[in-house]
């Protein structure tokens, strides 16, 4: 057999193992196991990614009216800020009769994740108290934020939690 032949005999093989790789691998994923494998796979690859992009509203719309209908605020949000160590509850308030509860000093918030078990404290500063914004009167249109600590970053990005002030509870936010 001459180089030439020998050559071109080898390229043929190797197109053809190519050709039944790929039709194997095809049919692979197109059968029901193989359906469960790449499905198992693809939801291990969105779990390690971002848990937060491409999820739906932080809040539904039936929640949003509940919150202004009866507590006055609206847009309330969780983001975890300076590395995770602090996480910031945030919200606009709508009717500053409604909100007042939020603004009471005497109420301690907590931030809870029954998932994990954690309950999560506003942190009070020796000389500038507890780290909470708390005018003296709440302002129709005005962002408000309180900050939980959480050292040891035990919740994350992705994680739902509640906020508990006295009777408030905006249950199941989601951790920016």
């Amino acid at each position: 057999m001459s180089k030439k032949s020998a050559t071109a005999t080898h390229l043929i093989l190797l197109a053809v193992s190519l050709a039944v790789s790929i039709f194997i691998s095809t049919a692979r994923a197109q059968s029901p196991q193989g359906q469960d494998k790449d499905a198992g796979s693809a939801g291990k690859r969105a779990a390690a990614s971002t848990p937060y992009r491409n999820q739906p509203d932080r809040i539904a719309k039936r929640e949003a009216a509940y919150y202004e209908a009866v507590w006055g605020i609206e847009v309330p949000s969780v983001k975890a800020v300076e590395s995770g160590v602090i996480l910031r509850f945030n919200y606009r308030v709508l009717d500053p009769e409604k909100a007042k509860p939020l603004n009471d000093k005497k109420l301690n918030p907590l931030l809870v994740s029954p998932d994990k078990g954690v309950q999560l404290v506003v942190p009070s500063m020796e000389k500038v108290g507890q780290l909470r914004q708390a005018p003296h009167e709440l302002e129709a249109g005005k962002s408000y934020w309180m900050a939980f600590s959480n050292s040891g970053r035990l919740l994350k990005p992705g994680d739902r939690v509640d906020i508990v002030i006295g009777n408030f509870h905006a249950r199941g936010l989601l951790v920016e």
